[in-house]
Parts: structure tokens; C-alpha cells; sequence
């Protein structure tokens, strides 16, 4: 049975209108090449995105066009484009240098984290490439500088802290110390007062407590007061005690009787 000839004339006429899409793929591309070239960035990302519109997944498209947002300094439209190139590549080479340029955008932006990691993909792809083991290098020197910054400006920021709540540690006690001396002196008298009267009552009551535990003591045991000792006289004693005696009474009797004799002295007449 033989296959109608409609059939095998269409399939060549999608075939050869592929093949002249693909051309016009590839014009634009050169086209936005040689613009970009001149660097005339506005009329090559114009190009690449015709090229685009004809094969929104063509890697040379996508890469080509995210290397004139970056030209532009378009960075954010840049990494999209590169981010999509490695996606859709279809080797190892274009997946290498869409990594690569990748992380020249993180650069820019100072996210050296992630510049790091999409290096550390370029060279995943192509290890021998020394212009990306360079860049990973550096990414990773800024990486450690940054984290190394970020830690001492905690440390200063806790230090801050840690100095105004010392601070403000000293500023109440000065003020506890303006309000002590602030307080009313008559009070502060009564209550030292008050103080030591508690004290001298406290030990009075001590003293009570001492008295109460001392036993008392018997009449027996009081001091008694000592009594004259008795002395005996012997005979000659008592007889020289008598003899003195007799003579002492002899001379008041005779001066008794001298004094009979004389009388009363007489007073001194007046004169009238």
C-alpha cells in the first residue's frame, strides 16, 4: 500500500521550517553578538530576546543575554539568565561557564556565601580551570574576613550592652545614695533611738534571765561579822590596872578641893 504523498510533503515542510527557525535563531544571536561587541547592549539584548521568542530554552541565548545585563550592571536580571542557562545546558562546558559567571554576579552583590557555592559548581564541571579556582579562592578569603567582622562587631555590640547595664547599675546606686541622704535627720534619730532602747531592754532582759538562773542564798550563808576576842589578865595585871586607877581618882579629888578654896573669881565694878 503506498503512503499518500501529502503526508510525506508536510513532514518535509516541518522539517525544512525547523530548520529555517533554528537559522533565525541563530542570526539573532550573531546579530546580538556583533552588538554587544560594540558594545551597543540595548540593540544585543534586543537581538537575544528574539532569539528567545523563536527558542525560549536556547542555553547561547540565555547565557549571551544575562552577559549583557551584567555589562549593564543588571545584576539581579543577569543571575536569572545565568541560573537558567545551567539548567538547560546540554554539556558540561556551558554549565561550567554559566556557573562561573554566576558567581562573578554574587561578587558584585558581596554575597560571597553564595559566590562561593556556584564557583565550587563551575569547578565541578571543569576542574582545571584557573581563572575559576582563582575566584573561588577569593570568594572564600572574603567569606571568612566577612564572618570574622561579623563576630567581632557582636562581640563589640555585647560589650555595648554590657556597658550601659553597668552603667545604669551605677546610675541607681548613686541615686539610692542622693535619696539615703535625703532622708528626714529627726527620723533618723528616733529610729536610732528607738534602736537603742531596744538594745538597753534587751539587756535588762538578759540580765533578769542572769539573776533568775543564780540560786538564791541561805541566811546560813550570809557574812556574819566577826566578833571581839576575850583576852585574860593575869593577878599582877589586875592589880597594876586597880593601883592606876585609885591614883587617877586621887587627883580629882584633890583638884576638886583646890578649886572649894579659891571660890568665885569677882567680876570688875564698873565705873558710873
Amino acid at each position: 500500500m503506498m503512503h499518500k504523498p501529502i503526508f510525506f510533503w508536510g513532514l518535509l515542510f516541518f522539517g525544512m521550517s525547523l530548520m529555517a527557525q533554528q537559522g533565525e535563531v541563530i542570526n539573532h544571536i550573531y546579530d546580538g553578538n556583533e552588538q554587544a561587541s560594540a558594545e551597543l547592549f540595548d540593540e544585543a539584548e534586543m537581538a537575544y530576546r528574539r532569539a528567545l521568542s523563536k527558542a525560549p530554552e536556547k542555553p547561547e541565548a540565555l547565557y549571551n543575554l544575562g552577559n549583557t545585563h551584567f555589562q549593564e550592571q543588571d545584576f539581579d536580571e543577569a543571575k536569572q539568565r545565568f541560573f537558567q542557562t545551567q539548567k538547560f545546558a546540554e554539556n558540561k562546558s556551558s554549565k561550567h561557564h554559566a556557573f562561573h559567571n554566576l558567581g562573578n554576579v554574587f561578587m558584585k552583590q558581596k554575597d560571597y556565601a553564595k559566590a562561593v557555592e556556584a564557583y565550587k559548581n563551575a569547578l565541578r564541571n571543569n576542574p582545571e580551570d584557573e581563572e575559576t579556582r582563582y575566584n573561588y579562592a577569593l570568594a572564600k578569603e572574603l567569606l571568612e574576613k566577612e564572618q570574622e567582622q561579623e563576630q567581632n562587631q557582636d562581640q563589640n555590640d555585647q560589650q555595648d550592652q554590657n556597658d550601659q547595664e553597668d552603667q545604669q547599675d551605677q546610675d541607681n546606686k548613686d541615686d539610692n545614695k542622693e535619696g539615703d541622704k535625703d532622708k528626714d535627720p529627726g527620723k533618723e534619730d528616733e529610729d536610732k533611738e528607738g534602736d537603742e532602747g531596744e538594745d538597753k531592754e534587751d539587756k535588762k532582759d538578759e540580765g533578769d534571765q542572769e539573776k533568775q538562773k543564780q540560786p538564791e542564798q541561805d541566811d546560813s550563808e550570809k557574812e556574819q561579822p566577826s566578833k571581839p576576842q576575850q583576852t585574860e589578865l593575869s593577878p599582877e595585871q589586875v592589880k597594876s590596872l586597880l593601883e592606876a586607877m585609885s591614883n587617877q581618882e586621887k587627883k580629882v579629888q584633890d583638884k576638886v578641893n583646890a578649886e572649894k578654896v579659891q571660890g568665885t573669881p569677882v567680876r570688875g565694878q564698873k565705873d558710873w
